[in-house]
């Protein structure tokens, strides 16, 4: 007789992939809430911060980059817990040594570093869950790791004001030490955690494992491969721009007041987490991915246009759009989902850890992009003419995915 129960969705992969996940939004955007008091405290004007804070966001976008390519061909490699160890075990420490920076340099390279360790989290979560969870409850499974995760980004804001009443230290630099403290504590708990079954199989064969290149050995793997990472395009120019420059964008629209940018993530990830929950379970009840999809990025082109042309003049009408807006990029758990779900066990984590993290290191190219264009049109054209262009992108590309709602997850990509 057929199991209908959810009790597996209370197993420790699961809980523990959530918990990482919350551990990684903590420590990923936690320089966007304390970027202006970190910044001010290593001797910057006002007038610095915002380039400052672009050229970090940059590079730790760049160590997204690198560490999704290391940590992607590892996990299917060496195994799916070898990146659930060893990229907490980076990020941990990393966020840490964050505490202690007294030069833009060491912020620089300790943000960079940080972002290798940061690019595994997610991806090694995402598939280790898909691969133990039964077909019928996978969409559950990877909703419930975002909604969890996401609260990390309410946590970190509360943390980071939080006066902690230290002699030695600022708050900004408890912050990172909270994170890193969090990271290594949840380390230890992993210890409980058990390999991929369906990986342990495929390991037993001669089968080529984590071969980046094998993405693009035919066009149609190249498409599907591009495509899964388009589609979030969206989301973290959302994120990556309107989120993490809100104070700025604040100003721009004569907001009456002062627009923090800790209360910025905070309200727009509660959006995410209830965007993630709403689609997950509109995924499962329409047993589709690509028309929930479809349905948040047609809903985060209308939100981005009120964002921007908001009537709202107060600060709390802004963290209303904020939310808003969070709630509409809430596809970020089926966008990985999806990306698991398209490729064989041979390269699934290769996929599911490079495509988050590829869009991520997007808001690179689109930060120089907008930097050039609110020199040319001003902060809130700039930011519409890049927004229009990330939705049209997004259709484009989720016309190249399949529909992966219901596939078996036991199979190989062959060279």
């Amino acid at each position: 007789m057929e199991d209908k129960s959810f009790k597996p969705l209370y197993s420790v992969p699961v809980i523990v992939a959530a918990l990482g996940y919350f551990v990684d939004i903590y420590d990923l955007l936690l320089f966007g809430i304390v970027r202006k008091p970190s910044l001010i405290a290593l001797g910057f004007s006002q007038e610095q911060l915002f380039e400052k804070g672009e050229l970090l966001v940059q590079w730790q976008m760049a160590g997204l980059l690198v560490g999704g390519l290391i940590w992607g061909i590892m996990g299917d490699k060496r195994g799916r817990l070898s990146v659930l160890f060893g990229s907490i075990l980076m990020y941990s420490l990393a966020n840490i040594a964050n505490g202690f920076v007294t030069t833009i340099d060491q912020y620089i390279f300790l943000r960079f570093i940080a972002g290798v360790g940061l690019a595994g989290e997610l991806g090694a979560g995402i598939t280790l869950v898909s691969e133990v969870l039964p077909t019928r409850l996978r969409g559950y499974g990877t909703t419930i790791i975002a909604v969890v995760g996401l609260m990390g980004a309410v946590v970190a804001n509360f943390v980071a004001k939080t006066n902690w009443g230290s002699t030695y230290f600022a708050n900004w630099q408890i912050a990172y030490f909270i994170g890193g403290g969090l990271g290594l504590a949840l380390l230890i708990a992993r210890v409980s955690v058990f390999e991929s079954g369906v990986f342990l199989k495929v390991k037993e064969t001669h089968v080529q494992r984590g071969n980046f290149f094998q993405l693009f050995a035919t066009r149609e793997r190249f498409k599907k491969f591009m495509g899964c990472i388009f589609i979030g395009l969206p989301i973290w120019f959302t994120i990556g721009i309107l989120i993490f420059f809100s104070p700025e964008f604040g100003e721009a629209l004569g907001i009456q007041g002062t627009i923090l940018a800790g209360d910025s993530v905070m309200w727009s990830y509660i959006g995410l987490a209830a965007g993630d929950l709403v689609s997950g379970l509109l995924s499962q009840a329409l047993q589709s991915r690509k028309k929930v999809v479809l349905i948040f990025i047609l809903l985060t082109f209308c939100f981005i246009l009120l964002y921007l042309y908001s009537p709202l003049t107060s600060v709390s009408g802004f963290y209303t759009t904020c939310f808003i807006l969070g709630f509409g990029v809430g596809y970020w758990a089926l966008f990985v989902t999806i990306a698991a779900e398209q490729f064989g066990t041979n390269l699934r984590s290769t996929v599911a850890t490079t495509v988050p993290n590829f869009i991520r290191g997007t808001v690179v190219p689109l930060t120089w992009i907008f930097k050039y264009l609110r020199g040319n049109v001003g902060i809130i054209q700039g930011a519409l003419f890049i927004g229009i262009g990330t939705i049209c992108i997004a259709l484009i590309a989720l016309k190249s995915i399949e529909e992966t709602f219901s596939r078996d997850m036991n199979f190989l990509e062959k060279d």
